[in-house]
């Protein structure tokens, strides 16, 4: 075998092992919907960290996830992912009255709402230890636990915390 394909070889090699172990910690994914409006839009292109929650603690209210929902994806056999935002953690009431939402009985602020109220009405509610309550930043249109098909989220359903937005590169940065 010639010199120059065996360090082809060996780079491509080398190339395919960094990917490997780059992809064990993050996960790239690009937003589907308008749900997150206007914190995160359409085509966002984000870095989502696998090992977050592993690595740096438990879920907090506020942080922006992934994570598996039990809404299929089209006809593929799979179930969507959805991107969402951490309200309310175990252990912790929820409730939305009058377009507020109540965490623990106190009205949160919510300056990432892109119309500035939460539609809909939702008696306190309990969440149960190792699941969350998550909601998109567009209330209008967002589906989430909310909604009977979304639910509270097992915390095992979290795919990952999203990080980084990397494009489009005007808007690239830390997501909170």
């Amino acid at each position: 075998m010639n010199e120059n394909l065996k360090e082809w070889i060996k780079d491509a090699i080398f190339a395919v092992l960094i990917a490997f172990l780059v992809l064990q910690f993050i996960m790239p994914t690009v937003v589907k919907e308008s749900s997150m409006e206007n914190t995160l839009i359409e085509d966002d292109y984000l870095i989502v960290s696998k090992k977050a929650y592993k690595i740096f603690g438990d879920c907090e209210r506020g942080d922006v996830i992934v994570f598996q929902s039990n809404i299929p994806y089209g006809d593929k056999g799979m179930n969507k992912l959805l991107v969402k935002r951490i309200i309310a953690i175990g252990g912790d009431t929820v409730s939305i009255n009058g377009g507020k939402v109540y965490v623990n009985g106190e009205a949160i602020e919510e300056p990432y709402l892109k119309d500035g109220y939460t539609n809909g009405e939702v008696p306190q509610t309990t969440v149960p230890q190792g699941y969350l309550y998550c909601m998109g930043d567009n209330r209008l249109v967002s589906r989430d636990s909310r909604d009977p098909s979304v639910g509270m989220i097992s915390e095992t359903a979290v795919k990952g915390k999203v990080v980084l937005r990397l494009f489009p590169l005007e808007k690239f940065g830390k997501i909170e």
